[in-house]
């Protein structure tokens, strides 16, 4: 059996169920975070969204979804070491693509370990990351959020 086969008959070793903020209360999912050789296979499965077309998804700095002033503003910045600049955040990935508001998605990312990814949060953003823009790539409004266990 391959080695990516194998990986879906294993737990993943976190994980963080996503909800949606107001007006967005039908936006749910799950983000799994697998062990993989020299970093971690993150699998995001979204539902709800509104529409078509690309969403940002990036791994937060905080510990929770709070909202505060704004949605989620309890996630705090993106996930990344002092310094570091957008897109090369710790927590930066690839937009997903939805279809009648729903997304899945895999991808390999070598910076960070699944065990490293727990206390953070998992931000869907409403617009796509340009991946240049700073301090975030400018995604927009945080629509969905999840706490990473």
């Amino acid at each position: 059996m391959l080695e990516m086969e194998r990986m879906f008959l294993i737990r993943p070793e976190a994980a963080a169920n996503l909800t949606g903020a107001p007006g967005y209360e039908n936006l749910r999912g799950q983000v799994l975070f697998y062990p993989a050789p020299g970093g971690t296979i993150v699998v995001a499965q979204v539902e709800g969204l509104p529409g078509d077309g690309f969403f940002g998804i990036h791994l937060h700095q905080g510990d929770n979804c709070r909202t505060r002033q704004e949605p989620f503003d309890g996630a705090g910045a993106h996930w990344g070491l002092p310094g570091q600049l957008h897109p090369e955040h710790l927590g930066d990935l690839p937009v997903l693509l939805a279809k009648n508001g729903k997304a899945w998605s895999a991808v390999w990312t070598g910076r960070f370990l699944p065990s490293q990814a727990r206390g953070h949060t998992v931000i869907v953003h409403r617009m796509p990351d340009d991946y240049r823009s700073q301090p975030a790539g400018d995604s927009g409004e945080r629509i969905g959020c999840g706490v990473i266990w």
